[in-house]
């Protein structure tokens, strides 16, 4: 069975011959990014992608995501990109509050925290363009891929 991601350059994967090593989750501006042809986090998401890895985002990036200037050929394109959309539940939104109160209040990180929450509830590395954004949060156990 042929499985893969249909987007300008992405090869198909034979899923299979082969099982996830792993879920990267993505920022808002890591996807944005990808869907530019040439861009380093096009080429990124490529080799992961041959590497057969699989992406999740929390529904807070994915709802960032759908705030922006998109066309329908992004959206439909980003849907195939993203195997998960991963639900914000209470348990998340206590993480994300203790990351917020543990990384200094900062204005305007509130959605940050929310999206690094759910990717350390789900112990999974997020891919972002804007690794400044999440390195406070490595101390409280996430991987940045940036």
């Amino acid at each position: 069975m042929v499985s893969g991601r249909s987007r300008g350059t992405a090869a198909h994967i034979d899923a299979s011959s082969r099982s996830p090593v792993s879920v990267i989750h993505l920022d808002t501006s890591f996807l944005i990014q990808s869907l530019q042809a040439g861009s380093p986090e096009s080429e990124r998401l490529e080799a992961w992608t041959q590497a057969n890895e699989r992406f999740a985002m929390s529904a807070v990036a994915w709802t960032e995501f759908l705030c922006g200037r998109l066309d329908s050929t992004a959206v439909s394109l980003a849907t195939v990109i993203v195997d998960r959309r991963i639900d914000y539940t209470a348990e998340v939104a206590g993480l994300a509050a203790q990351l917020f109160n543990g990384t200094g209040r900062r204005r305007n990180s509130l959605a940050d925290c929310m999206i690094a929450a759910t990717a350390i509830a789900e112990d999974a590395p997020i891919a972002t363009s804007n690794p400044r954004d999440f390195s406070r949060f490595e101390a409280h156990g996430l991987t940045v891929h940036g």
